[in-house]
């Protein structure tokens, strides 16, 4: 694929069959990108595959479902786990048209997908308006510093939930 480091390329695409299989699905994201936008969304689709058979799709719904949540990964995810009946996404691969935001990255870690592959990177989401590179930096700052005011409350009360999990005998981790 194009825009790829050698190494991935090499780690990830190491067949030519893999490629052609690889970019069908990118294409089916990228397609997915494209209706959304006619339907009043961002321009920006997801296919989750498992096996090399497609679990399940998503496009941007933010505007049209007025979720600040809907971004095509998420939307995706949620469906896949449905379809599968399980938060677990391990052995799953997702084909997104644009690199993750920092939401829907850390999303697709906590669904455990095995693999990414995307279209479109930051740079070019920012130069047409989704510039996510305040988030990223905002994350890594402490949260006395972040732009977003917050401040801790009832600590020691939260944390009996956080007790309760942890003697909890059938709890189901992730």
């Amino acid at each position: 694929m194009q825009g790829m480091k050698p190494t991935e390329d090499r780690e990830l695409l190491n067949e030519e069959k893999d490629r052609r299989m690889h970019e069908r699905f990118m294409r089916q994201a990228i397609e997915l990108a494209r209706r959304s936008v006619d339907q009043g969304g961002g321009p920006f689709g997801a296919v989750i595959v498992k096996d090399g058979q497609v679990v399940a799709t998503g496009h941007n719904r933010v505007v049209p479902s007025c979720d600040p949540t809907a971004h095509a990964e998420v939307t995706a995810i949620r469906a896949a786990a449905e379809a599968l009946g399980s938060f677990d996404l391990s052995g799953c691969e997702i084909y997104t048209s644009c690199e993750p935001c920092p939401m829907c990255l850390g999303a697709i870690y906590w669904a455990r997908i095995d693999r990414m592959y995307y279209g479109c990177d930051q740079q070019d989401a920012a130069r047409i308006g989704f510039d996510d590179s305040f988030i990223y930096r905002e994350i890594a700052l402490d949260p006395a510093q972040r732009r977003l005011r917050s401040c801790r409350l009832l600590a020691d009360e939260a944390r009996e939930a956080f007790r309760a999990w942890e003697a909890k005998p059938d709890k189901t981790e992730y």
